[in-house]
């Protein structure tokens, strides 16, 4: 629905879990200069922010992929959530680690999901989609069938799409880049100027460096 979509996108945008900088970039994990940065984890900080999105992705699940037996986070950004939500839809939980516990039993799944359950994984964003496509290979090597990836945000990069449509997974978010990008603008966020600035990076993220930025 649009006005969730651009609803959360502002709520996100007034915490700073959104952080926009055209002119003076972030460098994310994977190495890429952006002009934009989040951490969702900001809004659990929101009682009635963090209720509203919990709801909205419990929604999400029940309207794409309401055969799921089971609810996965993805660690650890998505971990709070993707519990809220369980609980939401009386559901079994598990999170995934990145790599598996460093003592005890090594585990890279953190719960008890049944081989041949169908499980839909909770993501806090979509980027390059690499931590999405991980979870979903484990919880497959688990024997789990993986029906489905909800998010609060996707990047809406083709690339991730693709990888995605590949492994033949589906997947919804509640907000995109675009409703970023809109909300943005009108509630005085940026200027017209940094929206094409903005654009071009979400064109070519790899490679893309800002005109008036030094990087250092």
């Amino acid at each position: 629905m649009e006005q969730v979509a651009r609803l959360l996108a502002g709520k996100l945008l007034q915490i700073s879990a959104i952080n926009l900088q055209p002119d003076n970039s972030f460098i994310w994990a994977n190495g890429w200069n952006a002009p934009i940065y989040t951490d969702m984890r900001k809004s659990l900080s929101y009682p009635a922010l963090r209720t509203f999105i919990k709801i909205q992705l419990a929604r999400l699940i029940m309207e794409h992929f309401g055969e799921a037996e089971a609810v996965a986070g993805v660690a650890t950004g998505a971990i709070a959530y993707s519990a809220m939500v369980a609980d939401e839809l009386g559901l079994p939980y598990a999170y995934v680690r990145t790599t598996p516990k460093d003592h005890g039993l090594e585990n890279l799944i953190e719960g008890n999901l049944k081989p041949g359950m169908k499980v839909v994984i909770v993501n806090d964003l979509i980027s390059n989609g690499n931590r999405s496509l991980s979870v979903a290979q484990t919880l497959r090597d688990a024997g789990c069938d993986v029906v489905g990836i909800v998010a609060m945000l996707d990047f809406d990069f083709e690339d991730a799409a693709c990888r995605l449509d590949e492994m033949g997974i589906p997947f919804k978010a509640l907000s995109h880049f675009g409703d970023i990008l809109r909300e943005a603008l009108q509630e005085g966020f940026i200027r017209q100027s940094d929206v094409t600035a903005l654009n071009e990076w979400h064109d070519d993220p790899e490679s893309w460096t800002p005109g008036d930025n030094d990087n250092e």
